[in-house]
């Protein structure tokens, strides 16, 4: 599937600011009663999760999600977010491991538990994991035999954003409110849905425990606060209170409008690529990946989507620079059968070239040592 996350029944309300941090509540038209989500915290915090047979990553889990529906539309009960076990123990004096046998596991007939936006971000590292399909002359031993492995790349918890935390906890949350966009520096840094109020409000302040890209911490650090969007309504045209509702009424819309066709085109004005992981009765839990495009905004994300396309739930995380060019390479190399000279053509550049934009990008682990070393020769020499 090749399509934009699908928000119909989601409404941008006026933002909130508090410094370089904005937050768009989103708000549903109607509650999803047949679907809901429930928290359940990590207290051990490292987690060894096992992607299939004999592979595994250690990785921070702060928290996961619990989704409950029903099969026949009535509505499903949410069990609030969990604290503790309910027994009376000492905190563990060391940080544990927690086993996980997948990214997400059916707890009972009509329970799914799966981790926030490790679906997501397992699918980008998981992209051509297996490095090399034809073992050409310019690949390593290594490249051949092991791909990929390892993978390496650096978030930061939503606590280490700073302002992230104060913005949460001094705004305000709507009534029906089921979601939220967040900006950093007025660049769009995650977006978070749910199907029910409820849900929002037992889930608002696991934001903190989210993982957010390297641009959108270096943005919260180091960028001015931003402007406030203000209403501004003519006097002139005011006679009642009639006109007063209907004047404020267009203010909202037009705010709308412009957040969903301006603020956030980056994310809802591209196509995705999209990936099945589980059936939920009529929901679909999926993950979704860009096309990776150099130099624009780029997100990752997972979702779950009902019999119609539109969105439930969603956990979106914005890729670095430098994250899009990795990709972007991946790609690349993957649709010329890893073959670096068509791939290369492709780019528009030369071979060596090529493998020293795979050496920036932390892949020079792939070429053979000589055939780097060759590459760098001639981008000394200047040789073609």
């Amino acid at each position: 599937m090749s399509a934009a996350p699908d928000l119909t029944g989601l409404t941008a309300r006026p933002s909130q600011v508090w410094g370089a941090v904005r937050l768009v509540p989103l708000v549903r038209d109607e509650p999803i009663a047949d679907l809901r989500l429930h928290a359940e915290l990590y207290g051990e915090g490292a987690g060894l999760v096992e992607t299939g047979p004999g592979r595994a990553y250690l990785s921070y889990v702060p928290h996961g999600f619990v989704a409950a529906w029903t099969g026949d539309g009535t509505p499903a009960a949410a069990y609030g977010t969990q604290l503790s076990t309910g027994r009376d123990t000492a905190p563990a004096a060391t940080m544990g491991l927690r086993y996980h046998r997948r990214m997400a596991r059916r707890q009972a007939k009509d329970r799914l538990r799966f981790l926030p936006l490790h679906l997501s971000l397992e699918g980008y590292l998981a992209l051509h994991f297996g490095g090399p399909t034809i073992a050409w002359e310019e690949w390593s031993q290594r490249a051949v035999r092991q791909g990929l492995s390892p993978r390496v790349e650096e978030a930061y918890v939503g606590a280490e954003v700073r302002g992230l935390a104060d913005a949460l906890r001094a705004f305000e949350i709507h009534p029906g409110q089921c979601g939220v966009v967040v900006y950093v520096a007025d660049a769009l840094a995650a977006a978070f849905a749910v199907p029910h109020p409820d849900d929002y409000r037992a889930l608002h302040a696991t934001l903190l425990q989210d993982l957010y890209g390297e641009l959108i911490h270096h943005y919260a650090t180091l960028m001015l606060p931003v402007p406030d969007f203000r209403a501004r309504i003519a006097d002139r045209r005011i006679g009642s209170l009639d006109d007063l509702r209907a004047a404020a009424a267009g203010q909202e819309e037009a705010w709308t409008r412009f957040h969903d066709t301006t603020m956030a085109a980056g994310l809802l004005g591209h196509a995705y690529t999209w990936q099945s992981v589980h059936r939920m009765g009529r929901f679909t839990l999926s993950r979704f990946r860009p096309r990776f495009r150099p130099k624009e905004e780029n997100h990752i994300g997972e979702a779950i989507t009902d019999d119609s396309g539109r969105i439930a739930y969603l956990k979106t995380f914005r890729l670095s620079e430098g994250q899009v060019r990795r990709g972007h390479l991946l790609d690349r190399l993957a649709a010329h059968d890893w073959h670096l000279p068509a791939a290369a053509a492709g780019l528009g550049i030369d071979t060596a070239q090529l493998g020293l934009r795979l050496e920036s990008a932390g892949f020079g682990f792939l070429l053979r040592q000589d055939v780097l070393d060759g590459y760098r020769k001639r981008a000394r020499t200047g040789i073609r």
